[in-house]
């Protein structure tokens, strides 16, 4: 039975190669989200206006989460707290681009993406007002406070945010550790604590300091093609030739499928353990069909 999950996981991304997809549709959500609710929607096209509209959403969520007391708002003068801190920031110094690295989200291929541009000369369209020596470096924790300040002042920042839920079961078919069944690997993962975690499924804002760093874009997975054409095209960076490889859309679909599959391994209090692991989570963002979410309860500190 051990790898029944994955075989499970390996028939449906196969099925999937046969149908036609669906790209998700955000709609505006109800009073309760602030963010927005996936619809499929055959053959849309996501409108510049919807997309800032949606990013609006977003970040006014992710305010609301940032304005609640605990929260790291300040730059730490100190080197080492700073490297602590900035350990998943990474920075492209010819493109003015900074994100958080965080395996299962899409920066993988937005990582490729980023090295084919620089590799093909790509600057861009509008510079910074000062002039920015090129460097090879491209961990933000590299970097000295002034630099740092800088960066974090004039750089365009993205961060990439996905279910929880589907991190865990992509680090699970990634085989990353040795439990028997999906339970055991989530029990392992519960057992290892918020401050003791695997960088795979540490909670995003532990990871990307949301409430440090002012984002100028939040992407959701699932949606990244069309979303990552309007955020490159008003960094000023051409990109339409390279968003056809993002696959994430069709991923989405069958992490969806599997999700119900995955949670009815688990048990109640294994659910209500991994809805308070990822707390921090849910309450920034919006995973409105997350099986976490139903167990989410608003947190009252950090």
């Amino acid at each position: 039975m051990r790898f029944l999950p994955r075989l499970i996981i390996l028939a449906a991304l196969v099925i999937t190669t046969f149908l036609s997809w669906r790209l998700l549709l955000w709609s505006p959500a109800t009073s309760r989200g602030g963010d927005l609710a996936p619809k499929a929607e055959e053959g849309f096209t996501l409108t510049l206006d919807t997309f800032l509209h949606v990013q609006q959403l977003r970040k006014k969520r992710l305010r609301a989460f940032c304005s609640q007391s605990g929260k790291v708002t300040t730059l730490p003068r100190s080197q080492e707290e700073r490297a602590r801190l900035f350990s998943n920031l990474r920075v492209s110094t010819k493109l003015d681009l900074l994100y958080c690295q965080v395996p299962s989200t899409g920066t993988e291929e937005w990582q490729q993406l980023l090295e084919r541009l620089e590799k093909e000369n790509v600057t861009p369209a509008v510079p910074l007002s000062y002039p920015w020596q090129h460097s090879q470096e491209t961990q933000l924790r590299e970097f000295n406070l002034t630099e740092t300040e800088a960066m974090l002042g004039s750089y365009t920042k993205v961060l990439f945010v996905r279910d929880p839920f589907h991190r865990l079961i992509f680090t699970f078919m990634q085989d990353m550790g040795s439990s028997s069944s999906f339970s055991s690997f989530v029990q392992d993962v519960l057992d290892s604590g918020q401050h003791n975690s695997n960088v795979a499924w540490t909670p995003l804002v532990s990871l990307c300091q949301p409430c440090l760093i002012q984002y100028d874009y939040v992407v959701v997975f699932g949606f990244l093609s069309q979303e990552l054409g309007h955020l490159l095209q008003r960094a000023g960076l051409p990109a339409d030739s390279f968003l056809a490889e993002f696959t994430d859309t069709q991923v989405q679909w069958t992490y969806s499928w599997l999700s119900e599959q995955m949670f009815s391994e688990l048990s109640l209090q294994q659910k209500k353990q991994l809805s308070h692991f990822y707390r921090w989570d849910l309450a920034a963002f919006s995973f409105s069909s997350s099986f976490l979410s139903g167990l989410f309860s608003t947190p009252e500190t950090w």
